[in-house]
């Protein structure tokens, strides 16, 4: 049968019997009344099981999805965005392309239409602008995200 209990298989009978005796009207004359009966509490029996579907779950532990005020991540967050906005353009671009979007130095070369050693040198410029001007970020929990993350 195509159902996992005994409950669930007279429901299913149930909703058979329920439905073969509204579609009765339709039934072709030419056709066996025990295939169109059975055609009927197959379809119940997987209406039923796609109603009663069970999921997997896994039990969320509490340490999973720390709570915790993330204003000190946002504000971080707009500071970086404004030192990237003070930056030439050409640097900016360099920068954003290579260290926070992953591309390697050659690939933001093709991008952006220049030389390698004219992407590194941008970069490296970006990169000491960008120390200066966060320089008064206060990080005194980037070392405690290192260790969590190890």
């Amino acid at each position: 049968m195509t159902s996992r209990t005994p409950d669930d298989a007279a429901d299913a009978l149930q909703d058979a019997l329920l439905s073969a005796h509204r579609t009765a009207a339709s039934f072709r004359h030419n056709a066996a009344v025990s295939s169109w009966l059975y055609r009927i509490v197959v379809n119940a029996c997987l209406d039923g099981l796609r109603r009663h579907k069970t999921h997997p779950t896994t039990e969320l532990k509490d340490d999973n999805c720390p709570i915790g005020d993330h204003a000190s991540r946002v504000d971080t967050a707009i500071m970086v965005e404004h030192a990237l906005m003070r930056l030439p353009v050409e640097q900016r671009a360099a920068v954003v392309a290579v260290d926070m979007q992953g591309y390697s130095v050659a690939e933001t070369a093709r991008m952006l239409g220049i030389a390698e050693g004219t992407v590194k040198s941008r970069c490296s410029r970006a990169r000491a602008r960008l120390a200066e001007v966060l320089g008064a970020l206060d990080t005194p929990s980037v070392p405690e995200a290192r260790g969590a993350m190890q």
